[in-house]
């Protein structure tokens, strides 16, 4: 199979524009007869579905939730980064392009990554007119603030929640569609199949997870929109109910999944606090601009911290290592996401950890608050302000800032982050990885499209800050509309797909095959618990650090569990009935295959880069080393029930950054 990625031809920053003029369209006759699958309601789902919506196809969604509005997209705090200039620090669509591709360690495609951040742009515009409340300067204008891996404020936001903001804006968008009928929701739908008919997509099998019953729903192509799989891992930062099915079950028929070993593991979050924990919180990355990142410099001070005989209070600044400043000066504490990491798992490794488990660093805003204390005390024409002043003046700025993120933190600790730093450590946040796309965000599965987080096309090894709600928009408003006719134009004689059709009935009794496969098992042992095992073995040998020994094992030890999985895993209940052990047991056997391939992918990429490390090959100083002349190409892979997966290489071309070393220093 020879993957093609069906970039334009034409200058970088021409190719999108020139591309659009001349694709093929589908006129708005025509389009009244056509329609469209979409699995997943978050920004990329909600925004893709709302605007196929208004162009005029007959559109079907679905969702698990029993809202569009409960879709994990809600749960993004930080911001959504656009080339906008309105701080005129020197930002352009180039430079957002740039820092995008170097964040992800060159090991993106430059086309898709360019008209990333040409119609950045056009978002900002967009949600606005929605009525976005996005945080505005004194005077009225926009907003913004920095992110890790850029030296420019391109970061618009809605205080701590601009995920939530977001998504109702989208879901508005959609909730119109759905009154006048250009869009059939269908919430608490699970998709379990995808159904290919000559050659195409033309259809899903969705549980009704309500009934139990299975349903069969035809349309002309299919658009997956259902997130990341970082729930592979069991702990994480995405909602529990958050899965990989959607996507999974497309490989399952031929759909190939790109750089699975991509994962993104995010340096600010809440670190696991016991054996139970079923899931872990963000802390936006937006803290990183005003907070300072630090371990104690004496071992002997760390465990003191951790035996409860001092507290953070106690350590001397002159004792105090801001790791990220020393070793990265010109980014400092805002170096991208995958180093942060990295440079956390050092810190605690050498023994200055600061939690009971020795699993944290701090995340302190005193500096912060005595600086913008000063400045409002100044501002308010306060003479010599006491000590307290100051202090009161500058929390209330941070409150202002990010009050609802300290207050969850409170929530969640019982610490006050006002008065002590927060505890912070890196987690499982998202997958660079998902279901192969060209250009046209089309699969290699004719009529089957990925869009956000889904696919792999954006962010190459390693994921910026505020770049998820990006892209998520991007592919839903700005390109799918577009690209989708490039397929759609050659359907507009293909009549109504007939859900009654050979290929549905045989695509309904396998999925009905293998749920039937898994309720009978009745062992001994709770979907959970084999999550929880999963897990770990995902933590331990494809986390932050892998290397060839550990992949082999793990693999090894994946593939056992599965056989176990299948012998001994007790699901209550029956097949045709309101049935939640039996969801997430489908979605836990899904994982268990993602595993495997995810083990292989990160054993055949030789080099480390992004949120890819590879012991082996790593600097002197610990960084990252890539192999550019071995592995500068997308991984794209089969499955393969006997564990012989298939490897497909789509080789990645730069002809407009040069390729070097990431520096942060």
């Amino acid at each position: 199979m020879q993957l093609e990625s069906k970039v334009p031809k034409g200058e970088l920053a021409e190719k999108w524009t020139d591309y659009r003029s001349t694709m093929n369209l589908v006129a708005p006759n025509n389009k009244r007869r056509i329609e469209i699958i979409v699995v997943g309601t978050g920004l990329a789902g909600a925004s893709a579905a709302a605007t196929l919506g208004e162009l005029g196809y007959n559109v079907k969604c679905f969702s698990f939730h029993d809202s569009p509005r409960r879709a994990h997209s809600i749960a993004a705090q930080g911001g959504i980064n656009a080339a906008k200039n309105y701080q005129n620090d020197g930002d352009s669509v180039y430079r957002l392009f740039y820092d995008t591709i170097k964040g992800g360690d060159y090991r993106s495609r430059e086309a898709n990554v360019h008209r990333l951040a040409e119609v950045s742009r056009d978002i900002i515009d967009q949600c606005v007119a929605q009525g976005v409340p996005f945080a505005r300067e004194y005077g009225g204008l926009l907003a913004n603030r920095s992110f890790g891996g850029v030296q420019v404020s391109r970061t618009f936001y809605a205080k701590g929640q601009t995920g939530q903001q977001l998504l109702i804006g989208a879901y508005q968008a959609l909730s119109r569609q759905i009154a006048t009928g250009n869009v059939t929701m269908y919430n608490r739908h699970e998709m379990l199949d995808v159904v290919i008919k000559d050659g195409k997509a033309r259809g899903i099998i969705a549980r009704n997870l309500r009934t139990g019953e299975l349903e069969r729903h035809a349309a002309h192509c299919v658009v997956l929109a259902s997130g990341g799989y970082g729930n592979v891992f069991y702990l994480s930062t995405n909602a529990m109910g958050s899965n990989v099915t959607a996507a999974w079950k497309a490989v399952k028929r031929g759909a190939l999944m790109a750089n699975p070993c991509y994962t993104q593991i995010h340096p600010t979050c809440i670190p696991v606090s016991g054996d139970y924990q079923s899931k872990l919180t963000l802390m936006s990355e937006s803290l990183r601009n005003d907070g300072r990142v630090w371990v104690p410099n004496k071992i002997e001070d760390a465990v003191a911290i951790r035996e409860g005989r001092k507290t953070a209070l106690d350590i001397a600044e002159g004792d105090r290592d801001y790791y990220l400043e020393r070793r990265y000066p010109a980014f400092g504490n805002l170096v991208p996401r995958d180093v942060a990491s990295r440079a956390a798992k050092v810190a605690c490794d050498e023994g200055k950890g600061v939690a009971p488990t020795g699993l944290a660093v701090y995340l302190d805003f005193s500096s912060a608050i005595q600086r913008y204390g000063k400045a409002e005390a100044k501002s308010k024409g306060i003479a010599n302000p006491s000590d307290a002043e100051i202090t009161k003046l500058g929390e209330a700025v941070i409150e202002q800032k990010y009050g609802n993120l300290f207050e969850m933190y409170e929530k969640i600790t019982g610490e006050n982050p006002y008065k002590l730093p927060m505890k912070i450590y890196p987690a499982v946040h998202y997958t660079m990885g998902g279901l192969w796309v060209d250009y046209n965000l089309e699969t290699n599965v004719p009529g089957l499209f990925a869009l956000g987080e889904c696919n792999f096309s954006d962010h190459g090894a390693n994921r910026l800050g505020a770049s998820a709600l990006m892209q998520g928009l991007a592919d839903g408003y700005f390109v799918i509309p577009y690209t989708i006719g490039q397929f759609l134009s050659g359907e507009i004689r293909t009549p109504t797909i007939d859900p009654d059709a050979p290929e549905f009935i045989k695509a309904e009794n396998d999925t009905k095959a293998l749920i039937d496969k898994i309720i009978k098992v009745k062992g001994n042992q709770s979907v959970e618990s084999f999550h929880r095992r999963l897990g770990h073995i995902m933590w331990d040998y494809c986390g932050m650090a892998r290397n060839a020994e550990g992949l082999e094992k793990g693999k090894k030890m994946i593939r056992e569990l599965r056989e176990e999985f299948y012998r001994d895993v007790f699901v209550p209940g029956d097949a045709d009935e309101f049935n939640p052990e039996l969801e997430k047991a489908i979605r836990v056997a899904d994982f268990l295959e993602l595993g495997e391939v995810m083990m292989a992918d990160a054993l055949n990429r030789n080099e480390s880069c992004g949120g890819h490390f590879r012991e082996e090959y790593s600097t002197p100083e610990g960084e990252a080393q890539r192999n550019d002349e071995d592995y500068a190409y997308v991984a794209a892979w089969s499955w393969d029930e006997s564990g012989d997966h298939k490897l497909y290489k789509e080789e990645l071309k730069f002809d407009n950054v040069e390729l070097k070393t990431r520096s942060y220093k």
